[in-house]
């Protein structure tokens, strides 16, 4: 941008910096553009440091002040606030009148940020499907975080999406954003957008979503979605291992029931206390006892007495031995 000429020529007011935003503007004022890191000559402690600015403001009709200058468009006024900052006042025709832009809408990746739209506006790279600003293969899904003021959150409706080309990419949309939920600066909307490539395709696959605002134009933003090959199979598996789980939850559920149940049943009938009382316990004892092959298992309470007698049985076979033999050595050598 050029709006001074010396003898050495033009001097630069700056250039359209990708940090700042192309943003709505206030009053009579519909559109703002920014323009930074223009010319260093006597600017050098300038406006943020960055040498010569402008600021670009653009009205949607007639200039306030009746004056046009120019074809296309009417520059109404240029003010400088000093000899290294300008301000410009365009005026251009508008198609629609009324208002347009609906101010304080951000839609971002993250809950406090706006890469896709900020203050209404969609941002560069993705008002069209762009390689260098697609998703790859891999990325299955995406979450998108919309704020707006909150005394306008209820104006933003239900989103829709449109897919170019139709055939080849599966895309749902879920999330509080996705049923219209009035989103806030303090509590975002999320819209969750779930993509399966079908099949693959060179070229990336273009999804536009409109997000209606009542009494405004539509927010519209693309994303580009690049297939390198087909997930379908992947996608079965996926549904493979969800239903496995839930099988898998059944099963533990009723499996959990079935041993509480058994458990109280043989306490309170059966009158079985501990180990006994819990259900196939019986079966699990028997099964030990096959494989061990020497009949040997825990102790009931019942047994521990037959076990004793045994044992003071076994205990009294060494002294019937010692007896007989003593009787047959007495025999023997005679008896005193």
């Amino acid at each position: 941008m050029h709006s001074e000429q010396y003898l050495q020529g033009y001097l630069d007011f700056g250039r359209f910096d990708k940090v700042s935003h192309f943003v709505s503007g206030s009053g009579n004022v519909n559109f703002v553009q920014r323009y930074y890191n223009g010319d260093l000559m006597n600017c050098e402690q300038s406006f943020d440091k960055m040498g010569r600015t402008a600021q670009v403001s653009i009205i949607c009709g007639n200039c306030p002040n009746g004056q046009c200058r120019g074809g296309l468009g009417c520059v109404c006024d240029v003010t400088y606030e000093s000899t290294c900052r300008v301000l410009v006042e365009l005026a251009i025709p508008c198609a629609k009148p009324g208002p347009r832009v609906f101010e304080g809408f951000t839609v971002g990746f993250h809950p406090r940020s706006w890469e896709i739209v900020y203050n209404g506006m969609t941002q560069l790279g993705f008002e069209k499907a762009r390689d260098d600003f697609s998703f790859s293969t891999d990325q299955t899904h995406v979450v998108l975080y919309m704020t707006a003021i909150a005394s306008q959150s209820s104006l933003v409706q239900k989103p829709t999406i449109k897919v170019s080309p139709e055939q080849g990419l599966e895309v749902r949309l879920s999330g509080s954003g996705s049923t219209g939920g009035a989103p806030t600066t303090l509590s975002p909307s999320t819209l969750l957008i779930d993509w399966t490539c079908e099949k693959a395709r060179d070229s990336p696959f273009e999804v536009e979503v409109t997000i209606p605002v009542e009494n405004y134009d539509p927010v519209q933003f693309t994303l580009a979605k690049r297939c390198d090959y087909g997930q379908s199979g992947s996608a079965d598996a996926v549904r493979g291992w969800a239903i496995f789980g839930i099988f898998a939850c059944v099963f533990t559920v009723l499996s959990t029931v079935f041993c509480v149940a058994g458990f109280v049943y043989k306490s309170r009938v059966e009158n079985q206390r501990g180990l006994d009382a819990l259900p196939g316990m019986t079966i699990l004892s028997a099964c030990l006892e096959t494989v061990s092959g020497a009949g040997h298992s825990y102790t009931r309470p019942e047994d521990t007495n037959s076990a004793f007698a045994s044992q003071a049985s076994w205990e009294s076979h060494p002294g019937a031995g010692q007896a007989t033999r003593r009787s047959d050595e007495n025999s023997r050598y005679g008896a005193i």
